[in-house]
């Protein structure tokens, strides 16, 4: 997907704060945002007919490889343990054909229509696989490279240590192109938490890559590897360049002993991302972000042989996040919504992220008074800019991919 550089006015608009706006693009950038700006010659217009203007969306955690978006209805028959959905799901693709290009394409393009502009996937790594699924997602990266920033997640889904070889993949994803290496579970699935979590850093500090690790394991079998892992960032010199998603211990734990953690996470600016699930404890986001923590927000799997929930659209993350730690007034909805916004792009290491100019343009606008109102309401997409393009109107795609 390429596209020519152009010029672009979007007037009529109101900010966050109410402010009525109008924003100039150019290059794919923020020029001016102000209430009385003059279209420069030749530039393209677009009257926002008084609706809010939003960033475009971050999805922080996402497993777009595995979709089955948009296929026929998937039977879920799965037993319940952590291991079973993963045999389950290694078996399932392989005997299916699973096209991992093909519907992390489909996925993505959805994502884009609803608003998200930067995305942080996971992709198995697996001994059966290679790198089929990498690759495909490769190929989906490129074609959305105009308008999709994607950052990709190397991710031993069935464990580091237990299946040899993975260790060489994952090697060979880095050195390929992923940007991110993941890792799993060092105690509960690797069964060895200070081997696992040496041969993870050794990999990202010889590719030079952050890392981001799915923790799972509750209560203080989490808590046990959590302390490893920070051990290894402030030993390492890796402030900044660590992800532990979904982190359930700490949603476990005593207060001091939560809070103790809390900051020292604060202190190596590891950040923390959560789905925000119903169903298991999860880290405490107001308290994260009292102590300094960046949290975020992302969907997870969605549509595919783990769970058949989840959406590619941003402000419904939001919404379910809002429930989940039970926000309600207008100021609490807005840290939903950084959670999918700001925070995410914090969290990730995207940059140029915002309303600001200098930042890319990418850009939402919603029929809605407010941002708690957007979030509660999730309105169609009016419009969708991203990298200076318009993607997207009133809900569909007007670009080709």
């Amino acid at each position: 997907m390429t596209s020519t550089p152009r010029s672009l006015v979007i007037s009529n608009v109101r900010l966050p704060d109410g402010q009525p706006v109008a924003v100039s693009i150019a290059d794919g950038r923020i020029a001016a945002l102000g209430p009385d700006l003059v279209p420069p010659a030749g530039a393209a217009l677009e009257d926002g007919g008084g609706a809010l203007l939003l960033p475009g969306f971050v999805e922080g955690h996402t497993h777009i490889d595995k979709s089955n978006w948009g296929r026929p209805w998937y039977r879920n028959e799965v037993a319940a343990t952590l291991l079973d959905r993963i045999n389950n799901e290694r078996h399932w693709r392989k005997e299916s054909g699973h096209d991992a290009g093909a519907q992390s394409l489909a996925l993505a393009r959805a994502f884009v229509q609803a608003g998200t502009t930067r995305l942080r996937t996971h992709v198995d790594i697996d001994t059966d696989a290679g790198l089929r699924y990498l690759e495909g997602v490769f190929q989906t990266r490129q074609t959305l490279r105009d308008v999709l920033d994607m950052q990709i997640v190397a991710f031993p889904q069935s464990g580091l240590l237990g299946r040899p070889g993975t260790d060489e993949l994952l090697a060979r994803a880095l050195a390929d192109g992923a940007d991110v290496l993941g890792a799993l579970d060092p105690a509960l699935i690797d069964g060895d938490p200070v081997t696992s979590l040496n041969v993870t850093f050794a990999l990202a500090e010889r590719y030079r890559k952050p890392i981001d690790i799915h923790l799972h394991e509750p209560g203080e079998v989490g808590a046990f590897t959590f302390k490893l892992l920070l051990d290894r960032v402030e030993a390492l010199g890796m402030q900044g360049q660590v992800v532990v998603s979904h982190a359930f211990c700490l949603g476990a734990l005593p207060e001091r002993e939560r809070d103790a953690m809390l900051e020292r996470i604060a202190r190596l600016n590891v950040a923390l991302l959560t789905s925000a699930p119903p169903s298991r404890p999860v880290p405490p986001l107001k308290t994260c972000r009292e102590k300094g923590v960046t949290i975020f927000g992302g969907n997870d799997g969605i549509r595919d042989t783990w769970s058949p929930y989840g959406s590619p659209d941003m402000l419904e993350r939001a919404m379910l996040i809002g429930l989940r730690y039970d926000m309600r007034r207008d100021d609490e909805l807005a840290i939903a919504f950084d959670c999918v916004s700001a925070a995410a792009a914090r969290g990730c290491g995207f940059s140029d992220y915002g309303l600001h100019t200098g930042a890319r343009a990418d850009l939402v606008l919603v029929e809605a008074e407010t941002i708690a109102q957007a979030v509660a309401a999730r309105p169609k997409r009016k419009l969708v800019v991203a990298n200076g393009r318009v993607v997207a109107r009133d809900g569909e795609l007007v670009v080709a991919a």
